[in-house]
């Protein structure tokens, strides 16, 4: 791996992934040296590295957790601990950089493992499981699943503060919650394992219980090619938009950015959240039914113009009212320019009649204009731009999803080099994770013409 891909990573990121690999060494070392069942250890070993190969490797980190959970069970901890090492250190992985990647998942699966294999010896399982004493041998099995799954939890939240610097006091929120309900499943299917390996029918019956995991792991991967083929929809429509309207490019994947944030900061599932990101990113697709002329237009426009331009909500609707998978994201996309006080369009709801969705679409739309540069002025800064949002919240937007955008901004910030590049600059999406000019994008003064007032900036006459 090239230098350069180390040095791309936070150094405190890199002295954590150090740290973490040294515990893990130290966790597998007494394997080394005392009588280990090196048959069981190997075979348990090969068929988590032959699933690691198998599927995708995200299905995998999942897929196969049985098997080091059969290990916990079978193995004394350090032999359980080194289990999951060969595997991961020859896993496949996308992103760089690869050679780190593969220690930290070593390493985190191997202190894991360790946790969990004493928790499980301290409660006395290996004894309840070779009796068999049922159910209390569920007791220490429940416990291993519990440290299993809390010391993936621990060591993910030092990696988001090291790595991604999510602030300490959210890193660890929800993370216990999401590894442990997939851990549990799986550690009923390892304790069968363990429990049919030592019982006459020995390892081949063992074996038989990956055949349903086998079938789980399939219509997993199906589920991520879906969501993959999802993905890729809303990517070709984004950049129909991004080609046809060249002022606002990039605006629609920070609009989605921003609305997942205003989401999470409600405290919304991850499902809705990602309904929410979808709902921000698409939310102009209507532009494609709108003239060039007129997305490209730097004069005045005519009132007849703008009631062309107003359609473009409509539009939007009706090209994606087929596509399943985006939920309520398609409500937004057609009441996003809807205001609290009624006066905005398609249909001039008021107040909680408008869906959720596009109150929360309405508010991140109107941040990112903002704070975006355009060729008639440049960026307002992050706070007189939510100094504006906060002066019209319960009347143009919802006074709820403005206070979430402020508490998430100073929370996360904004980044502003993504924000305020020049209009038809590309900005590359990622991230989770701020405007000048008498007109203001999506709040304008009470004098401003009504259907003049919630387009866009690309709209608006051109500053002479």
């Amino acid at each position: 791996m090239a230098i350069s891909s180390w040095r791309s990573v936070p150094a405190r990121a890199r002295g954590y992934v150090l740290c973490v690999a040294l515990g893990g060494a130290a966790c597998v070392a007494p394997a080394l040296r005392t009588d280990t069942r090196w048959s069981v250890l190997a075979l348990l070993a090969a068929l988590y590295a032959g699933g690691e190969h198998a599927v995708r490797r995200d299905v995998a980190a999942r897929t196969f957790f049985p098997v080091l959970l059969a290990g916990i069970f079978l193995l004394p901890p350090a032999a359980a601990a080194l289990v999951a090492v060969p595997g991961a250190l020859c896993a496949r992985v996308e992103r760089q950089p690869r050679g780190l990647r593969r220690i930290w998942r070593a390493a985190q699966l191997a202190l894991a493992a360790w946790a969990s294999g004493h928790a499980y010896a301290a409660l006395g399982g290996p004894v309840a499981a070779s009796a068999p004493d049922f159910p209390y041998v569920l007791l220490p099995a429940a416990a291993a699943v519990l440290a299993f799954a809390g010391v993936l939890s621990v060591l993910d939240g030092g990696i988001l503060v090291t790595a991604e610097r999510v602030p300490a006091r959210m890193a660890w929120r929800g993370l216990l919650p999401r590894s442990l309900a997939p851990v549990a499943v799986h550690g009923l299917a390892g304790l069968m394992m363990a429990v049919l390996w030592s019982s006459p029918y020995g390892p081949p019956a063992a074996l038989l219980v990956l055949l349903p995991m086998g079938v789980s792991c399939w219509v997993f991967e199906q589920y991520h090619r879906e969501r993959s083929a999802h993905q890729a929809t809303i990517r070709a429509l984004v950049q129909a938009v991004d080609l046809k309207d060249r002022y606002t490019r990039g605006h629609s994947e920070r609009v989605g950015r921003a609305s997942v944030l205003i989401a999470r900061e409600l405290g919304m599932d991850d499902e809705r959240v990602e309904v929410l990101r979808f709902a921000g990113i698409l939310h102009d697709v209507g532009k494609l039914g709108v003239p060039t002329r007129l997305l490209r237009k730097d004069g005045p426009l005519t009132a007849q113009e703008r009631r062309v331009i107003e359609l473009h909500p409509e539009y939007g609707h009706e090209m994606v009212r087929g596509i399943g998978f985006l939920g309520e994201a398609r409500a937004a996309i057609l009441h996003h320019h809807e205001r609290i006080d009624g006066s905005g369009y398609p249909y001039g709801l008021t107040g909680t009649h408008i869906p959720e969705s596009a109150r929360v679409v309405a508010v991140a739309d109107a941040f990112d204009a903002m704070t975006s540069t355009r060729s008639y002025r440049r960026a307002r800064p992050v706070p007189a731009a939510l100094a504006e949002l906060e002066r019209c919240a319960g009347a143009q937007f919802d006074a709820a999803m403005v206070g979430a955008l402020v508490r998430a901004l100073d929370r996360y910030g904004w980044d502003s080099e993504v924000t305020a590049g020049d209009g038809g600059a590309e900005v590359a999406p990622e991230g989770l994770p701020a405007a000048v000019g008498h007109e203001v994008p999506g709040a304008v003064p009470d004098h401003a013409p009504q259907a003049l007032a919630d387009l866009p900036p690309t709209y608006r006459p051109a500053r002479r």
